[in-house]
């Protein structure tokens, strides 16, 4: 298992294939490198490119893992707590009111939340924040909802509070080893994430592997509570204007996590499944990749054009794009 030491630099591959070409006015003027992987109903890779195998750190794609570990270790969440818990809020106030409401039913004040500071990711939320003269606070980071159930699978364990995001802790144990289960992997490497909480390194094969095992467990067991919740309350899991929210709204069953540094996971109910991450972090490939993605999986252009990225503009009309070149 692989440590990144403090202070070091894990270089991008160049030679990486391109994901993505920004197209404008017909001229190809730049590139997004990247891998993905595309799985079959039966499990079997259908599409690869880049290599798969490579580990990399899965930011908030971990989440539905991590979620599945802490209800493993007694968590009992449902419905839109649930899904906030898997998922990256936007700081919306049914966000805020949710969290709010994991750390009441275990007894915590969010005096108790280890998150960064922050404002609200919602554009009307952010306008009240500021209107209102509110500083920023760890409840509105975007990963308090997992924090919020870290801290109230500790407190049905009676397990320390104040300790909970040692990688050593027990809460942090649980999720580690539902994320080994999920991906069918060794822990390639260990980090911080943006939130503060242990982040760990599996490969792309191993998160489409995850994702597709949530969808595919059986009703009522942990991953498959953590899916259902998921793709029940999108609104909770990332937020109204979000890419995820749109996209489970327009393809039926589907069920997808966006994480940092343009990291992305996606499960069809029959078990076709995809992962990707682009190299350079840029966002705004997400939806396109995420598009023809699903698009090479059977699923009709009708539904994909629902979320599609939105055109490359000069002088205010659209003359360009971004446009995927898988293979």
């Amino acid at each position: 298992m692989a440590v990144i030491p403090e202070n070091s630099v894990v270089p991008a591959e160049e030679a990486e294939p391109v994901l993505v070409e920004i197209v404008r006015s017909g001229f190809v003027e730049g590139v997004h490198r990247g891998r993905l992987v595309l799985l079959e109903a039966d499990g079997s890779v259908g599409l690869s490119i880049g290599d798969p195998a490579a580990p990399l750190l899965p930011r908030s794609c971990s989440k539905p893992m991590q979620a599945t570990g802490m209800l493993d270790a007694g968590l009992d969440l449902e419905g839109e707590l649930l899904a906030i818990a898997a998922g990256s809020h936007a700081g919306a106030p049914i966000h805020i009111e949710a969290v709010r409401k994991i750390l009441a039913g275990a007894g915590l004040s969010e005096d108790a939340l280890q998150t960064p500071a922050a404002a609200p990711g919602d554009e009307q939320a952010l306008i009240a924040f500021h209107r209102g003269g509110e500083q920023p606070s760890p409840i509105y980071y975007n990963c308090s909802g997992k924090h919020a159930a870290m801290l109230a699978t500790c407190a049905v364990n009676g397990w320390p509070i104040e300790t909970y995001l040692d990688p050593a802790h027990p809460v942090q144990q649980a999720c580690r080893g539902a994320i080994e289960r999920l991906t069918g992997e060794r822990i390639a490497a260990e980090a911080v994430d943006g939130c503060g909480a242990p982040l760990l390194g599996v490969s792309l094969l191993g998160l489409a592997r995850a994702v597709r095992a949530c969808v595919l467990a059986d009703p009522g067991e942990h991953p498959r509570r953590v899916a259902d919740a998921m793709r029940a309350h999108p609104e909770y899991m990332s937020g109204e204007e979000k890419l995820d929210a749109h996209a489970m709204r327009a393809v039926p069953g589907l069920l997808a996590k966006a994480g940092a540094e343009a990291v992305y996971v996606a499960a069809l109910p029959d078990g076709r499944a995809l992962a990707f991450k682009v190299n350079d972090g840029n966002p705004r490939t997400l939806a396109p990749i995420l598009a023809e993605a699903l698009r090479r999986l059977d699923i009709p252009d009708a539904d994909v054009a629902a979320f599609g990225a939105a055109p490359l503009l000069g002088g205010g009309r659209p003359v360009g794009s971004l446009r995927p070149v898988f293979g």
